[in-house]
């Protein structure tokens, strides 16, 4: 008898031990002596949020507000720049004070740390708010995804999309587009 053929009722056995032990059969899931059979769906929340209504207004907000801050720290930054030319100008002139060239050092870094103290606390406020505007749309997102998975009979949607937990999947479990069609129906 081939070697393939001595070690297969082997790695069947295996198999069927490993099945058994998380609660498989060959004839489906059991949990709690009850057979588990149902549908399931896929969704891309990527998708959504790139092809729905609301996904782009906020994220036309989010870009807006992410503008608006960075437009207030390329002032301070212009700012910070002309005090360094002045400061350079007044350190090569020969009517300069010891006294003046270090007073306008002092000042020149304390709006320094100030612009960075301004930076972190900017930064912060983006990502606060890019955080709050995710979690209110996904929570939209679950609503408009189980409306669609009730009028379809499904029991599990899970998320599709790069790095999520979908390696394979068939075409016609893939319920994105039918869920931004909702979505956009709930919020135009």
């Amino acid at each position: 008898m081939p070697i393939g053929r001595q070690q297969s009722p082997i790695l069947f056995a295996m198999a069927m031990a490993g099945l058994l032990t998380v609660g498989c059969t060959p004839s489906g899931l059991r949990v709690d002596g009850h057979k588990i059979e149902g549908k399931m769906g896929l969704v891309d929340s990527s998708r959504v949020w790139n092809e729905s209504n609301l996904g782009k207004k906020l994220k036309e907000t989010l870009s807006a507000h992410q503008k608006n801050r960075q437009a207030l720290l390329e002032a301070d930054a212009r700012e910070l720049q002309r005090m360094q030319e002045d400061l350079k100008r007044f350190e090569e002139s020969r009517s300069f004070q010891p006294d003046g060239i270090l007073r306008r050092k002092q000042q020149l870094q304390q709006r320094f740390e100030e612009y960075q103290q301004k930076s972190m606390e900017l930064n912060r406020e983006i990502q606060e708010k890019g955080r709050e505007v995710s979690e209110g749309f996904r929570v939209k997102v679950d609503g408009a995804v189980g409306k669609v998975a009730k009028r379809l009979g499904l029991q599990v949607v899970i998320e599709k999309g790069k790095g999520g937990p979908t390696f394979y999947s068939e075409e016609g479990l893939d319920l994105t587009s039918q869920v931004i069609e909702e979505f956009n129906r709930e919020h135009p």
